[in-house]
């Protein structure tokens, strides 16, 4: 302890405030280090959750011990990488997140003995409002969803009643489609009981509408979407072909179509003389007989039983046959219905690039394509999207010269040992943060703790070199006898020691000189040092 007392005394007591402050940065910092490179890689585990599917999860997260980290305002929840699988799991066995609102769960409390038929239609219509909109937020592209529905009641000694009304407020990424906009309407219209697609509004966060309730033409809407479709799908097939002979990207395809919306329907009767067919046959006979009496009219003729001529008489007898045929004719009746959506024409314009081929210098030439090339797939082109020429459909494909020339070094996937060297983002950020970690310690190696460790040594230095000076005489009467067996004797000996000695006298001087100018402080306080030890 002596030994430690005394070693702590030589040093000083500034020099072992800087020692003990070198240390604790030291190990401060290689702490910071440590902690942050064995800290657990953070990812996402849910994001865009709503306050009480966060305050869920994260009770869940404490009661297991798992660290976790919360931002934007407990929206976005981060777990370790290595957990975030399992975690998801576990917290969908519990059914966790609910996606914000309020579902049929509500009815799951078994507190409703007292609750009035009020209440229970309440909840009905807000669970049957979260259900729709959890169902509508499972659409790609659609984050968040709202829906407020209108169940108006039928009133007493009403005849008609009242069309429910429905409309939904959603969030997107990017745009939606006419077809997905359609698809929410008949996707509300059928979750509740009379009500329409058209009467089902949905507006953007942006407040822009994307469905009106009011719609007054529903089929003009359908006709739009199909012809889109039409197109979309007649270019795509067309891009297609033209690619794989001119190349990807080479090409460019605009396709208009005028359809006909008009719904007609057709009735004919067509009849077959040739044809007939005998449905019923009807003969009448007639036949009479007179007795010419010469027009007397006597009372023996009018008497009954009387007495008849027994001369001949001359008679009058008649024949009268009547036949009647009944007979079916043939007839075709035809009725022709055309759908509406038909194709009127269709216009396409196919414009393609021309070749590239290297010159004698290496570089890209462009060239033309021949008429031969441009009618081979302008007659590509007919057969894919079925031409016309009675419907009027046009094909033009025009050669120019793009603006932007193709790359000639093709990027190829990796293969082999570099493919095992791809990483992610979050290995590159991870590399990344260890990089800087690491510079940081350097940094503070050289810049902090090398010029503090070098300012505690030049210390020792400056007081052996101011040591050596105040006792430069003893010490050199000390080296000359050691020194002056080695000598020549004579005067030129001890010109040459005189020499020697100045000349290190000098040299420790000015050698104490600048390290006293460098280290100021420490230099004052060595004099002090030993003024207090010579009064002692």
């Amino acid at each position: 302890m002596q030994g430690l007392a005394d070693f702590l005394k030589s040093i000083g007591a500034a020099r072992f405030g800087a020692m003990i402050a070198v240390t604790a940065a030291l190990i401060g910092f290689f702490a910071f280090v440590i902690m942050r490179v064995t800290t657990p890689q953070m990812t996402t585990l849910f994001t865009d959750l709503s306050v009480e599917d966060s305050s869920g999860i994260i009770k869940d997260l404490e009661r297991q011990g798992i660290q976790f980290e919360i931002r934007n305002e407990g929206a976005i929840i981060m777990v370790p990488k290595d957990k975030v699988t399992r975690l998801r799991m576990k917290l969908a066995e519990g059914g966790l997140p609910k996606g914000g609102g309020v579902g049929y769960e509500v009815f799951d409390k078994s507190d409703a003995l007292g609750t009035t038929s009020f209440v229970q239609n309440i909840n009905h219509l807000r669970a049957l409002e979260g259900e729709l909109a959890r169902t509508i937020r499972a659409i790609d592209r659609i984050q968040a969803a709202r829906v407020h529905l209108v169940l108006p009641e039928r009133p007493l000694f009403a005849r008609e009643a009242p069309e429910p009304s429905a409309s939904i407020v959603v969030r997107v990424r990017g745009a939606l489609e006419a077809q997905q906009i359609r698809a929410i309407r008949h996707l509300v219209a059928s979750a509740v009981n009379g009500l329409k697609p058209q009467r089902v509004s949905i507006v953007d966060e942006a407040g822009q509408l994307l469905a009106d309730g009011a719609a007054a033409d529903p089929e003009q809407a359908v006709g739009d979407e199909r012809r889109i479709s039409f197109e979309k799908r007649m270019r795509k097939q067309v891009e297609d072909i033209v690619s794989s002979v001119v190349g990807s990207g080479r090409a460019r395809v605009q396709l208009s179509a005028d359809f006909d919306f008009n719904k007609v329907t057709q009735t004919s009767d067509k009849y077959d003389p040739e044809g007939r067919v005998l449905r019923s046959s009807q003969t009448r006979e007639e036949q009479s007989m007179t007795a010419d009496n010469n027009g007397q009219v006597t009372v023996n003729n009018e008497l009954p039983g009387n007495q008849q001529n027994n001369g001949v008489a001359a008679k009058d007898q008649s024949k009268k046959t009547e036949e009647t045929n009944n007979y079916e004719i043939s007839r075709t009746t035809k009725t022709e219905v055309t759908e509406a959506g038909r194709v009127n024409r269709i216009s396409v314009a196919v414009l393609v690039d021309g070749i590239y081929s290297k010159n004698d210098k290496g570089e890209l030439a462009y060239q033309d394509r021949t008429k031969e090339q441009l009618d081979r797939i302008a007659a590509l082109v007919r057969s894919a999207i079925g031409f016309d020429q009675k419907r009027g459909d046009q094909v033009e494909v025009v050669n120019l010269r793009f603006a932007d020339a193709p790359s000639t070094a093709p990027i190829g996937e990796p293969s082999g040992f570099l493919a095992m060297l791809q990483f992610t983002k979050d290995d590159v950020m991870y590399f990344v943060e260890l990089g800087v970690m690491m510079l940081l310690g350097l940094i503070v190696l050289f810049l902090v703790i090398r010029p503090l460790v070098k300012r505690i040594l030049a210390s020792d230095e400056v007081a052996a070199a101011i040591s050596g000076v105040l006792i430069g005489p003893a010490a050199s009467e000390e080296a000359v006898p050691a020194a002056q067996p080695l000598l020549p004797s004579g005067a030129a000996s001890a010109i040459d020691v005189a020499t020697i000695q100045g000349q290190v006298h000098a040299q420790s001087v000015h050698r104490v000189g600048e390290l006293a100018e460098r280290n100021p402080n420490e230099t004052v306080a060595i004099v002090r040092q030993w003024l207090s030890e010579s009064a002692k």
